[in-house]
């Protein structure tokens, strides 16, 4: 099951209280106080890990609370502090909360690369015991500290797909065909509208070790932006994307125009969010083995050309024009890679010159 959105609520561990003791030992009148201090809560964390790819296992257990510190005790001994917990997300998930004073939603992290950790709440501070309070003038303190509490709060955790490549369209416009053609990914197909209900993800794997990660995205409809049809929860998927494919059912069966589907997604997609149509795009006629009106393609050939777009004709089911597409999709994707890799490169030589 795939689940991309979940809320939970967490609970750091709270500090242990210090400790009210004095020395009692033979011989030693007056020993003093020695009551520990109490120890730290554990806190809660995040964490990105590359075995879970969905949110599924927030379902039926959405609460987590980490240990708390324990209490000092005489002899200054001082109370265990707390485990900390760390609770596994998939890559590309959004952590948001509710700022406790306005009341409003707000993005505390972006778990994007593996491994990433990040702290979501913190343990509360153990407490001191009495013989923190010691004095010249006050030799038998009775005072302590009790623990602090430790954090507490509700999350909704959104699962942003990360891919190279993502299939954008109209419902049934043969998205789960091809990525089913070029990799391992084994979608639902059909021949009605809306068959894919969830994005999936597949790798194209290419000649000299090139590889690449493609999302299916379920279908997008007209008012996508507002939500329409789920666009919210499909739009998101694509979000980190580098590549746009857009394909556009240009046969008869589907009843609409080639060129009025395409405007329309690409009008949702700049609604949702602008930077979208500054990606690398390409457009791809799907299911031209059932063409019957040549001009349907010519038209939508035009409008690509009209916005300097690569244009491309594939039919999935028989495997045509695949192999051109695949290699027009890997171009961009590795001048990207080049760039990020000379970024990096950059960065540590500057590093290593302030060092």
């Amino acid at each position: 099951m795939f689940v991309d959105e979940a809320e939970i609520h967490v609970k750091a561990g709270d500090g242990g209280r210090g400790c009210l003791s004095f020395r009692r030992e033979k011989f030693v009148p007056k020993g003093g106080p020695d009551g520990g201090d109490g120890g730290s809560g554990g806190s809660v964390y995040l964490v990105a890990d590359p075995h879970h790819n969905t949110l599924v296992h927030f379902r039926y257990n959405p609460e987590f609370a980490a240990q708390r510190g324990g209490h000092g005790q005489g002899s200054n001994r001082h109370g265990r502090n707390g485990r900390p917990l760390e609770i596994p997300v998939p890559i590309g998930t959004t952590v948001l909360s509710t700022d406790a004073e306005t009341g409003d939603v707000v993005e505390m992290a972006d778990l994007t690369e593996l491994g990433q950790r990040v702290l979501v709440a913190k343990g509360g501070r153990g407490g001191l015991g009495n013989a923190h309070f010691a004095t010249s003038t006050n030799r038998a303190p009775r005072k302590v500290q009790p623990g602090e509490p430790g954090d507490e709060r509700g999350l909704v955790l959104k699962l942003k797909l990360l891919a190279d490549v993502g299939l954008v369209g109209f419902p049934n416009a043969g998205k789960s065909t091809l990525i089913s053609r070029i990799s391992a990914a084994k979608p639902k197909i059909a021949n009605y509208p809306f068959t894919t209900l969830t994005p999936h993800l597949g790798v194209v794997s290419l000649s000299g070790d090139r590889s690449f990660v493609v999302a299916d995205v379920p279908g997008l409809i007209e008012g996508a932006h507002r939500g329409t049809g789920l666009g919210h929860q499909f739009l998101r998927h694509i979000e980190r994307t580098k590549v746009l494919a857009h394909l556009v059912d240009v046969s008869s069966e589907s009843g609409r125009d080639p060129v009025q589907d395409f405007d329309t997604i690409r009008r949702e997609l700049g609604l949702y969010d602008a930077t979208m149509l500054e990606r690398p795009q390409v457009v791809v006629a799907t299911k031209t083995d059932a063409v019957d009106e040549p001009e349907r393609v010519a038209a939508l050939k035009r409008r690509a050309e009209e916005l300097e777009l690569p244009f491309f004709q594939i039919s999935a089911v028989a495997g045509d024009g695949l192999p051109a597409l695949l290699e027009a999709l890997w171009l961009p994707i590795a001048a990207g890679r080049e760039a990020e890799r000379l970024t990096i490169l950059a960065q540590a030589e500057d590093d290593e010159a302030e060092a």
